[in-house]
């Protein structure tokens, strides 16, 4: 909101309004507010949890410390929820379709994951939720996702983008001062369905090529190729990021790698100079998400201070389906999503480590008569507690993987 009265006063030139038409300063002061909310706001909501006895029930695994953690405070996620989205409605364009789409996201698994947390903390039942139902709630989102960038205008994207030269970037902004030529090499924008393919000279890949035996229909059959993906991408990432949020620290903190990664892949995919000096794909009016990632950061960075080992409050599956979603639908827009198996390879490992453990104990209960696992305890994380390995450790190590994942997914840039 006070993106647009700041746009407001800057036509009567008030001092220091025009900051406010500047990405950089916008994303600045929401990194600042998003963690004054998370760590302020964030300790009075954990004692009034406490105060609720709104406590995690421990189911007794066997695994060392983890009795300790029965009790403490969960449904932290409304923290990180508040965190992102006061911020984002401040100091972003919320007109935007991205940020717009972001807000729902957002919102949306937000309750779903609350209404999970509402069941097993306040109905007593440990299930929560019925799985089937989440399912519908990501499925629900990701349809919604993928026919908006389908059926709006303003998602489009900028092919063969040459920056003409003499030209900066405030100029490109505000396209002042440019002849008829020069905008019309800033003005090829199109409805698209190409995305980025990873370490590739020519890397940008168009679903329509697996539908281009449909001949004519193939543009549109390849918009329901895309919002198939999309459903996929969002289901898969958002319980990745739940399966993660099982030790101290660990999913927070490996979203907020996640997260610094996409803000620097959405500012160069969303700037017209750097999309040409990098030979990348530019995605006009992306770069407004920025400001919001810039709250997703500052709100997983504010969390993580009382996230931490050991832990003085839980995320719960209010925050971790929205971080995985919101990490997800992010990728999506700025059509990075060939690129998530990398940039967040440990939900990747903690989904694959659950699926080959339960695949594994099925097929040689039924083969030998007698399950048998691959790992000690699945999710992975859990495999090493039982290995012996502290819990401090483990999220460490954890990270550090996902910090040099995060550097592999930005030289991708430039390697190809």
């Amino acid at each position: 909101m006070l993106y647009y009265l700041f746009a407001y006063l800057d036509q009567f030139d008030f001092p220091g309004a025009g900051m406010f038409q500047y990405i950089s300063f916008r994303s600045a002061i929401t990194v600042i507010t998003s963690l004054i909310i998370s760590m302020i706001f964030g300790k009075r909501i954990i004692n009034y949890l406490r105060k609720q006895q709104i406590g995690e029930e421990i189911r007794d695994l066997g695994l060392e410390g983890q009795m300790s953690k029965k009790g403490t405070p969960t449904m932290g996620g409304v923290i990180i929820l508040g965190s992102i989205i006061i911020p984002t409605l401040l100091f972003a364009d919320v007109l935007n379709i991205y940020v717009f789409l972001m807000l729902i996201t957002t919102a949306w698994l937000g309750f779903i994951g609350f209404l999970d947390d509402y069941i097993k903390t306040f109905k007593k039942n440990k299930k929560g939720l019925a799985g089937k139902f989440k399912v519908v709630g990501q499925v629900g989102l990701g349809l919604i996702v993928g026919l908006t960038l389908y059926i709006s205008d303003d998602v489009v994207v900028r092919e063969n983008v040459v920056a003409p030269k003499n030209l900066t970037v405030v100029d490109v902004i505000q396209g002042e001062d440019m002849t008829g030529e020069q905008q019309e090499a800033l003005a090829q924008d199109v409805k698209s369905t190409k995305t980025t393919i990873p370490f590739f000279k020519n890397n940008e890949f168009d679903y329509e090529y697996l539908v281009s035996f449909m001949g004519k229909h193939s543009q549109k059959a390849a918009w329901v190729v895309f919002v198939i993906v999309v459903i996929l991408i969002v289901t898969a990432v958002s319980n990745g990021a739940n399966l993660t949020d099982g030790l101290d620290g660990l999913a927070t903190g490996t979203s907020a790698i996640i997260g610094t990664t996409l803000g620097i892949l959405a500012y160069v995919g969303g700037n017209v100079i750097y999309a040409d000096y990098l030979n990348i794909m530019y995605i006009p009016h992306s770069g407004e998400l920025v400001v919001f990632m810039s709250a997703f950061i500052g709100a997983t960075i504010g969390f993580l201070w009382y996230n931490s080992y050991p832990a003085q409050v839980f995320m719960g599956d209010t925050g971790s389906l929205s971080l995985g979603g919101i990490i997800a639908v992010f990728a999506i827009i700025i059509r990075k999503e060939l690129l998530i198996p990398i940039l967040c390879g440990i939900f990747l490992v903690e989904n694959l480590s659950v699926v080959m453990q339960v695949g594994y104990f099925k097929y040689t209960k039924k083969k030998f008569g007698e399950g048998r696992r691959i790992f000690k305890m699945s999710p992975l994380h859990h495999h090493y507690q039982m290995k012996g390995y502290p819990e401090p450790k483990i999220v460490m190590r954890f990270m550090i993987v996902g910090i040099i994942l995060a550097v592999i997914s930005i030289v991708t840039l430039k390697i190809r």
